[in-house]
């Protein structure tokens, strides 16, 4: 196994275990190798890395992720039928199936106006935070929230709100090498809902 894929593997087992975003679990999963890995190792690009979570899950999560993932992807659907004006697309974990209880969810806003996200979680009486986050060299802000979850036992769920121009809207919906997309609006996630729902039905 080259240190390229050792630190795939480490990092895998980073998100699934500890909830990581991807990049914050590369960067700790070559610390944590050391030397073994030598600094010259280059990093793992986030579909090799999905990849080895997806095993992962498979080998150690298979009884428990399948129904946690529903659950995200319920408190997703709720927050973008609440925020259907501003565009709202899924992103991440949740939206490519590989998130755990302990995953947040991460919903892309495409918005005219900035504060426009902003006055509406005002007007709803909803608590959040203000944050930023680099994306491709560019500074955006994300607005995150808390949100129980029945279905996970009452437990706290992050999601996190990034606020980008509606202009970005056009290349939401790129997909990766392998034609798979990063994100899905609304009607995506209902679609994907309903088909996991048949599949689990029929199984």
């Amino acid at each position: 196994m080259s240190a390229t894929e050792e630190i795939a593997a480490a990092a895998a087992r980073l998100v699934v275990e500890e909830g990581l975003e991807y990049g914050p679990a590369k960067r700790r999963a070559l610390r944590d190798l050391g030397r073994a890995a030598g600094r010259r190792a280059e990093l793992p690009d986030n579909e090799t890395l999905e990849d080895q979570v997806r095993e992962y899950l498979a080998l150690f999560c298979a009884d428990t992720q399948p129904g946690e993932l529903l659950a995200l992807r319920e408190v997703a659907l709720a927050w973008m039928r609440s925020l259907q004006e501003f565009r709202p697309h899924l992103t991440g974990a949740v939206w490519r199936g590989t998130a755990t209880r302990l995953s947040a969810v991460h919903i892309d806003l495409y918005c005219d106006d900035s504060k426009g996200a902003e006055l509406a979680l005002v007007n709803r009486g909803v608590d959040y935070d203000v944050q930023s986050t680099d994306r491709g060299g560019e500074s955006l802000s994300v607005l995150s929230v808390a949100s129980r979850s029945e279905a996970l036992g009452g437990e706290w769920v992050t999601v996190h709100l990034t606020i980008l121009d509606l202009d970005d809207l056009r290349g939401a919906l790129k997909p990766d090498a392998r034609g798979r997309t990063w994100r899905g609006d609304l009607g995506s996630l209902e679609r994907l809902m309903a088909g996991t729902a048949t599949s689990g039905a029929a199984a």
